[in-house]
């Protein structure tokens, strides 16, 4: 039932543009995760909803995603990160064929590195994505913290990772560390005092944090 949901909802998507077709279907052979067509699409609605002036991404891939938040939020300044010198090289190419340079600014290294430095700088975004490594979402998020203010949102990926975060009995053993520390970090989440947070089963499972002080 919820396969065929899916597949309902994503028939009535607008059909992607020439440069996200592209995107994706880059994505398909070379195996670059980026975000499912319902995810990405709440995601937009969110952009849509908050009008951020300032965006953070934790883990650009190949840019897709920045793309996205770009194509709805044209006026806001973008800043993602990525370590993976392929999917950097890849974004940069991506990021300068459609003109976006001014928009979007992409840095290449450690995104934790980067953030605690955004940190010391007093940097402030109104808005940040997280799309990286999974096990390392907890870190992320307590620097994001730092970062955005009241009424800031902050926006977590993949937190029911293909279903295993809710049901655990059949997850492959390389991923039961990571499906546990997801586990743990979604019961962070809906319990932390200063955010009110929904999960919603869209997607690869998308979180939505809102600052309340």
């Amino acid at each position: 039932m919820i396969e065929m949901t899916n597949e309902y909802l994503e028939s009535l998507l607008e059909t992607s543009s020439e440069w996200e077709a592209e995107l994706e279907a880059y994505a398909l052979e070379h195996h670059v995760p980026i975000m499912e067509p319902l995810g990405i699409e709440y995601l937009q609605q969110l952009l849509r909803l908050h009008q951020p002036k300032r965006i953070l991404e934790v883990g650009t891939a190949i840019g897709y995603s920045a793309l996205k938040m770009n194509k709805v939020c044209p006026d806001a300044q973008i800043v993602t990160m990525e370590r993976d010198e392929v999917r950097y090289d890849e974004a940069v190419r991506n990021i300068k064929r459609l003109d976006k340079e001014k928009e979007i600014h992409l840095i290449f290294g450690d995104a934790l590195e980067q953030m605690e430095k955004f940190v010391q700088d007093g940097e402030r975004f109104d808005f940040v994505f997280i799309d990286a490594a999974k096990g390392q979402y907890g870190k992320f998020f307590e620097l994001a913290h730092a970062l955005v203010p009241k009424g800031g949102l902050i926006v977590t990926d993949n937190v029911l990772f293909r279903g295993y975060v809710a049901d655990d009995s059949e997850v492959p053993k390389k991923f039961k560390n990571m499906v546990k520390k997801l586990k743990l970090y979604n019961e962070m989440l809906m319990h932390h005092s200063s955010y009110s947070t929904v999960i919603m089963p869209i997607g690869d499972g998308v979180a939505s944090s809102i600052k309340l002080f």
